[in-house]
């Protein structure tokens, strides 16, 4: 059955913030790096709420019976987690390589439930990886719902920009290995890098195959022309 205008307008309205949603979460390591507040209270007072809201959007989704917007958001996160795993791959071998100064996802957890003087936990180590694996999704979910079904090799040039603009970063700069870790040597580099093509790779393939809802620009229009997008 066609959809209306105003399921048309909320499907659209709902993309936007799950996108915006989305988007919280990575940027709070970045925040917490450049000094803004510390990412235990970060979490408490936007990750949590973002996770929220992405959690009512899916609702919303069924409800309405958006069921482009929800395929569309949950082979963002599928995609992203596989990516990540990917990613993951590549990143452990170069840190064991001694390609990185030290564990990425420990560190996210020690600062997470604020035991920086006291060092990882099993429970720090768990949460500092769920949020790494949360982030790896999150960034598959803006990937889907901005490009929607799209050539593979997007998803490495997405990924590529993320790697660049993580690297100078205030998160690398706190690391002490300075922009591009040239303090600390090329395998930082190599290492981010390499991770991230394995993520977009992975996350590009992903949505070539199992992603057939229209890009962002694509939704827009159909929200003006009052046409479905799909079911």
């Amino acid at each position: 059955m066609p959809a209306t205008d105003p399921h048309l307008r909320l499907e659209l309205l709902l993309a936007m913030a799950a996108m915006a949603a989305a988007a919280v979460s990575p940027n709070l390591f970045v925040a917490a790096q450049a000094g803004y507040a510390k990412l235990s209270d970060l979490a408490v007072y936007f990750l949590i709420p973002s996770l929220i809201v992405m959690a009512l959007i899916l609702g919303f989704s069924f409800i309405y019976r958006l069921h482009t917007l929800r395929r569309q958001i949950l082979a963002g996160i599928i995609g992203g987690l596989l990516a990540t795993v990917a990613m993951e791959v590549v990143r452990e071998t170069g840190y064991h390589l001694g390609g990185m100064p030290g564990d990425l996802p420990k560190l996210l957890g020690v600062l997470l439930l604020d035991r920086f003087a006291l060092g990882p936990s099993w429970l720090s180590n768990l949460a500092g990886w769920g949020y790494h694996f949360w982030n790896g999704a999150a960034f598959g979910i803006i990937f889907s719902i901005i490009f929607g079904r799209i050539a593979w090799w997007a998803g490495l040039l997405y990924a590529i920009v993320i790697a660049l603009v993580f690297m100078i970063s205030p998160a690398v700069v706190a690391m002490g290995v300075g922009r591009f870790g040239v303090d600390f040597g090329p395998g930082f580099a190599a290492t981010v890098l390499a991770a991230h093509i394995a993520y977009g790779l992975v996350l590009g393939w992903y949505a070539h195959k199992r992603s057939s809802a229209p890009n962002i620009w694509g939704r827009v229009q159909l929200a003006m022309r009052g046409q479905h997008s799909g079911s």
